[in-house]
């Protein structure tokens, strides 16, 4: 005797079996969350699994998630902890008496994330004090200088334009002294974020770090320029057999801001003129050029601060800073 079975209806039903188990899980979580809370016995693995979900339905992007992850995994891994209840300021300065042989703004930087996570925990009601509010790391708060015209003028020079990667590089240079974007912006150009008929960059959230939309206007030069990158990247796409939209591409056709290094060709090659020039072009100096370039021209600071895609004034008026000769020196005339 022969049975003739809907395969489709197999495939349902291990569908919906799935789902339930998924719910069951997620049930046994919860209660074992609730039973945990409840006896102050949270482990950081499990807390960590809910933390990570909140990021990803905030919208945080996931190179993010995986920073804030690595540093808190490594305080975990230098203090030995398991435990929510265990954590407290002891366990924070161990873990950052651990890095040696790192810079301060570096120990900063891990001891923002860490803080952050805390707070996580705390909003959650796993951690009744912020006890972590206290504890700081001094830095010297020293001026990054900006890269001048004349530096930028030398290096378009000496880029031989004839290859790809000198003309887009020549570009990308171009591009963030006049428009001020960042390097991660400019890896995640497309074609579809150039408005050549209105001459602007159209950028969506998706492409900037405070995820709000903007509109930076481009001259006739950086329009024609633009215009013929995107024709050398059908070229160089053509032969090798690649499809893709981006505007900054490596030699071999890929996104810069796809390629195995967290730091795209562009910054590295950058470094490397540097070296080899004796020069001083950071794609931060730019942007930082850029926003000194306005003041100049008269730009007020909102308006700075609204170019530069900046949440507050804050970070504005640092790119703005003047150095320590430079104020002595105008301080005088008041004399």
């Amino acid at each position: 005797m022969t049975t003739d079975v809907d395969l489709e209806l197999l495939k349902l039903t291990s569908a919906k079996q799935q789902l339930n188990n998924i719910k069951r899980n997620e049930h046994k979580i919860a209660a074992l969350l609730e039973e945990a809370v409840q006896h102050h016995t949270i482990k950081i693995s499990h807390a960590m699994k809910i933390v990570n979900q909140q990021w990803i339905i905030n919208g945080m992007r996931p190179r993010t998630i995986d920073s804030y992850n690595y540093t808190f995994g490594k305080f975990i891994e230098v203090t030995g902890i398991e435990y929510i209840e265990e954590i407290d300021s002891a366990k924070i300065y161990d873990y950052l008496g651990s890095l040696t042989n790192v810079k301060d703004v570096t120990i900063q930087a891990r001891l923002k994330q860490i803080k952050a996570i805390l707070g996580r925990f705390h909003d959650n009601g796993w951690i009744p004090v912020k006890f972590w509010k206290h504890i700081k790391i001094k830095v010297n708060s020293d001026l990054l200088e900006a890269s001048t015209e004349n530096d930028v003028a030398i290096l378009l020079s000496l880029l031989d334009k004839s290859t790809y990667s000198g003309f887009r590089d020549s570009v990308a240079i171009m591009l963030m002294y006049k428009c001020g974007i960042r390097i991660k912006t400019l890896g995640l150009l497309e074609i579809k974020h150039i408005d050549f008929e209105n001459k602007l960059l159209r950028l969506d959230g998706s492409v900037l770090k405070s995820h709000k939309p903007q509109l930076l206007p481009l001259d006739d030069d950086l329009c024609a320029l633009l215009q013929e990158l995107i024709k050398q990247n059908l070229i160089l796409s053509k032969q090798r057999k690649r499809k893709n939209t981006h505007l900054f591409l490596s030699y071999l056709a890929i996104p810069i801001c796809k390629t195995v290094s967290p730091s795209n060709a562009i910054a590295k090659n950058l470094w490397q003129y540097n070296k080899k020039w004796g020069l001083k072009i950071t794609c931060h100096g730019l942007r930082r050029a850029y926003a000194q370039n306005l003041i100049k021209r008269g730009a007020d600071i909102n308006l700075v601060s609204a170019a530069l895609n900046h949440s507050d004034l804050t970070s504005t008026t640092k790119y703005l800073g003047l150095s320590l000769n430079k104020v002595a020196q105008e301080l005088r005339d008041y004399l």
